[in-house]
């Protein structure tokens, strides 16, 4: 891979990073394979359509394959540069224990098409030393490749770690514009990582060494999870004095050197309700803080259940309409979303009585089934349902007029209707905040 020839690339993970990154990538010029292990994730891509939702993808993957340089296969193939962007879960011991067995296995299946001269890349969110293992890993597999960090002669092969720093809505956007930090096993590593990047990415590119890199995109989201842990902590110190808590915070945010998340019914998606276990899980002794900000933005999601619980008791017979399941504004996804938690678990109390709505959802997760829950419109739950329970600010919600919701008791976790009164609790007037 020399001046300005394109390198091969194989992209392992389609979901929410990878297909959007191999796009990208191929938007480049530079032809891409993109790994998946579901046959349907990879049909649907080889016909130039998407399986998930994001601004602007579903015209950028139709053109790239449409000019052949995005193809996606079940099947791995060798390439000049490999990008894994597989998930890392929690294994199933109850403990937040990272589970880095979907990189270790795409590793494994990298290192079967391995030549001199590759170069492979991690951006899965991963615990620190997880690039080392792979690379470990991989040694142990092709013993005929030079590894670096474990020979003193020049490497066969390049490693490194590049996590990506993306909002949902604009991911597109921010996988080209924003700075990447960009960790190799060695210095020569991170500039082989470095020149692939350039391709593409508009920000500044910067190089530091791999565990480096896999702290700073942990510490990144768990600095976010412990500024939001305050906000709720602020609202549910708020309900229990009989405070609004957005006036609160509003007036506080004054000051100059003070400036105060909102709050929310909870913290969702793959990377702030997760990230900060790695770091815990890593140093269990030296993280009280981080510890600490999990444990109430977890409780939280029991408060809301909690307030909102005793609001429909309190009128029984009152249709209940919970609004939104998404972990975020505007977006289909659904992961470790606290407003799932919550809806599903007024489903369960409250039977038929309970509406959904969800404007990115064609239909209800599993663990609404039995509850007699169903799934309606927006405009259908204003006309019928005389509580409303906001649990995600998707734009929609928000443009609501007031009068289109002034017969209705509200408690709206996400502050997006200030003019909202309810009387949940004996507190006359006052609004609920979370």
């Amino acid at each position: 891979m020399r001046g300005e020839e394109k390198p091969q690339v194989c992209v392992i993970g389609l979901g929410y990073i990878g297909l959007p990154t191999a796009a990208i990538i191929a938007r480049a010029n530079c032809p891409v394979i993109g790994i998946d292990v579901s046959e349907n994730v990879v049909e649907t891509i080889n016909r130039g359509e998407i399986h998930i939702e994001e601004v602007d993808l579903d015209g950028l993957v139709r053109g790239v394959v449409q000019r052949g340089m995005l193809k996606a296969s079940t099947e791995i193939a060798p390439a000049d540069v490999f990008v894994i962007a597989v998930p890392t879960p929690f294994e199933k011991d109850g403990n937040h224990t990272p589970d880095v067995s979907y990189v270790m296995s795409a590793a494994t299946e990298v290192a079967g098409v391995l030549k001199k001269g590759d170069c492979i890349i991690l951006e899965s969110t991963s615990p620190v030393g997880t690039t080392e293992a792979m690379r470990d890993l991989i040694a142990g597999l092709r013993p005929d490749l030079k590894m670096p960090g474990l020979t003193d002669e020049i490497p066969d092969i390049s490693l490194a770690y590049c996590p990506e720093r993306v909002l949902p809505g604009k991911i597109l956007e921010e996988l080209t514009h924003n700075d990447r930090s960009i960790g190799g096993i060695t210095p020569r590593c991170a500039r082989k990582a470095l020149a692939f990047y350039k391709r593409f990415v508009r920000g500044t590119c910067v190089t530091t060494d791999a565990r480096s890199a896999e702290m700073t995109k942990l510490v990144e989201n768990a600095y976010r999870d412990v500024n939001i842990a305050f906000a709720n902590e602020l609202s549910m110190i708020s309900d229990e004095m009989g405070l609004d808590v957005w006036e609160v915070i509003k007036l506080a945010n004054r000051h100059p050197r003070v400036n105060i998340l909102q709050p929310g019914p909870g913290v969702g998606g793959h990377c702030i309700a997760v990230d900060p276990y790695f770091i815990i899980h890593g140093a269990p002794e030296q993280s009280p803080l981080i510890r600490t900000g999990r444990e109430v933005n977890d409780a939280k999601m029991h408060h809301v259940v909690e307030q909102a619980s005793r609001l429909v008791e309190e009128n029984p017979g009152v249709p209940v309409a919970c609004l939104g399941l998404a972990f975020k504004a505007n977006i289909d996804d659904f992961r470790e979303s606290p407003a799932r938690f919550v809806a599903a678990n007024i489903a369960r109390q409250f039977g038929d009585r309970v509406k959904i709505v969800e404007p990115y959802a064609a239909e209800l997760p599993l663990e609404f089934s039995g509850t007699g829950a169903e799934l309606v419109d927006i405009d259908f739950a204003l006309e019928n349902c005389g509580i409303l329970i906001v649990l995600v600010d998707h734009d929609i919600f928000r443009v609501i007029p007031a009068e289109e919701r002034c017969s209705a008791l509200v408690y709206d976790t996400r502050g997006i209707w200030p003019d909202a009164s309810i009387k949940p609790s004996g507190k006359p007037g006052l609004r609920l905040a979370s």
